[in-house]
């Protein structure tokens, strides 16, 4: 006997309650092992395979690509005994009289039953019943969880029944409904058309494909590249005026500057265009809708403060520049962001108080005695932060492949639940798109976050002299609630020191 087992979605990362699906790696009909594979969902944190937890034989996918399910709810069946027989249904043809007897005591008069001889007369006759019973029969064995006796009886009397009394205007139907001889593509509307759906009689379909109109105005259409079919005619008697189709045209032009150029647009892919076609509205879902809600709460919940600085880190440049030609940094990536995180590691181990969240339900101050460090990341899926666990153990060269790492995973959407947990301190790199500085948004559960800003050669005093070094800005936000402007403004200055003087964190340690 068949086994069917559902597999409900798990909860892939802490408190999560939702999930997308995103790709089905199995289809209906394949078989699958423990552990195999079989879909790969989008939380609010990460992308993450789900594995089967059984072996057997795929018999219904239970919702589609692109929904969005919650935690528990029933994604796909599996049969875990597939050589198992499958009950078979019983004959249609010796249960027929006991099931017409049936239809004909419950559902009706005796006139509602076929009559024999009527059938051979019918066009299709017998064949055509025989024909409906089989797919019946065939429907009923494909149904999932059915009974093969009692659904039998019910689809066989249904079938005899429905059979004589539909069997002549299902004939005519299929008549009418033959297509006729295949007409040319119509052409792709117009941006800005107001075209019926195409569900209608024939007789609307040629009124649309042959609009009335001057040949002039039939001129002024080709030359605007107007379909006139798609116009809409205020004309006497339905014809289309040379206003019609200039108003048409303005409207398509209104409509073409407001679309996008190229086709190359992932965060338009799960949207719904607008009728008029100047929008496109896509679901708030996983990793934009965490976000949102992360920095509301953030935002709302978090008295937040920002102190700026400029520094010069021509020292710093010179100090990376070195490095990438160090036979020891050869496998990693060697930018300022290195030298920046290092330099706050630096100053949290002269100011660790810093490193501390708010306990809002135990009215609590928590001191974390351990630095994970966050690096914001942007993905084509939306801002991430994960974060480098105990970077306050790392050496420098550990640091670079620890940051290496953690931003190639994020941008290839592999970064997991628990790379995202617990961090303690975030810095966010806006200088990698040429944007000077900002007052960023803390991370929930952290005390501070530093934006790291462009470096720019610029006029600078250095000995007595204006010459061109490379500056930069930072800006250091914080939870008023846990650190003061003494502490925020001496964390960001010992950044901004080591930065101008990477010599310094010797002195420090």
């Amino acid at each position: 006997m068949p086994t069917y087992q559902q597999f409900p979605l798990p909860d892939a990362g802490e408190g999560l309650t939702e999930a997308d699906i995103v790709t089905w790696h199995v289809a209906v009909g394949d078989a699958v092992e423990v552990n195999q594979t079989i879909v790969e969902i989008e939380t609010a944190k990460s992308l993450v395979d789900l594995p089967s937890p059984w072996t057997g034989v795929v018999t219904r996918i239970l919702v589609e690509p692109g929904e969005t399910v919650e935690v528990g709810t029933p994604i796909i069946e599996v049969d875990t005994d597939p050589t198992g027989a499958a009950p078979v249904p019983e004959a249609p043809a010796p249960e027929a009289p006991a099931a017409r007897r049936s239809a004909a005591h419950h559902d009706g008069p005796r006139a509602s039953r076929p009559h024999p001889s009527r059938q051979s007369e019918e066009p299709g006759g017998a064949d055509e019943v025989e024909a409906a019973r089989d797919e019946r029969t065939q429907q009923a064995d494909g149904a999932s969880g059915s009974d093969g006796e009692g659904s039998g009886a019910v689809l066989v009397g249904y079938g005899v029944a429905d059979g004589g009394s539909r069997r002549r205007p299902r004939a005519a139907a299929a008549v009418a409904a033959t297509p006729p001889a295949p007409a040319p593509a119509p052409a792709r509307p117009v941006a800005g058309s107001r075209q019926a759906p195409a569900t209608t009689t024939d007789t609307d379909t040629a009124v649309r494909r042959h609009a009335l109109a001057k040949p002039p105005v039939r001129k002024l259409a080709r030359d605007l590249g107007v379909d006139l079919d798609g116009v809409q005619a205020t004309g006497p008697g339905g014809i289309v005026t040379r206003e019609d189709v200039l108003a048409h045209s303005a409207r398509a032009e209104a409509r073409t500057l407001a679309t996008y150029p190229g086709d190359d647009q992932p965060w338009l892919a799960s949207g719904t265009v607008t009728p008029d076609g100047r929008q496109t509205r896509v679901p708030v879902r996983s990793v934009r809708k965490r976000t949102a809600e992360a920095m509301v709460s953030s935002a709302f919940s978090a008295p937040h403060v920002t102190v700026f600085h400029t520094v010069d880190v021509t020292r710093t440049m010179k100090l990376v520049e070195r490095l990438r030609t160090d036979r020891e940094f050869a496998d990693v990536r060697v930018t300022p962001l290195l030298i920046a995180a290092k330099a706050l590691l630096l100053a949290i181990d002269r100011h660790p108080e810093i490193n501390a969240s708010w306990d809002e339900e135990t009215q609590e101050i928590v001191y974390k005695h351990y630095v994970n460090l966050g690096i914001a990341a942007a993905t084509p899926r939306g801002l991430v932060v994960p974060n480098m666990k105990d970077a306050h153990r790392l050496d420098l060269l550990g640091l670079a492949r620890a940051l290496g790492e953690l931003t190639a995973t994020a941008r290839a959407g592999r970064t997991s639940p628990t790379d995202m947990r617990d961090g303690t301190i975030t810095v966010t790199n806006v200088g990698v798109f040429g944007i000077d500085t900002g007052t960023p948004i803390l991370n929930p559960g952290e005390a501070a976050i530093l934006a790291f800003g462009a470096i720019r050669q610029q006029p600078w005093v250095h000995k007595g002299k204006v010459k061109p070094r490379h500056v930069t800005q930072l800006a250091l936000s914080f939870d008023h609630r846990l650190v003061d402007g003494e502490l925020g403004s001496r964390v960001l200055a010992d950044v901004a020191a080591v930065l101008a003087d990477p010599a310094q964190a010797l002195v420090w340690g």
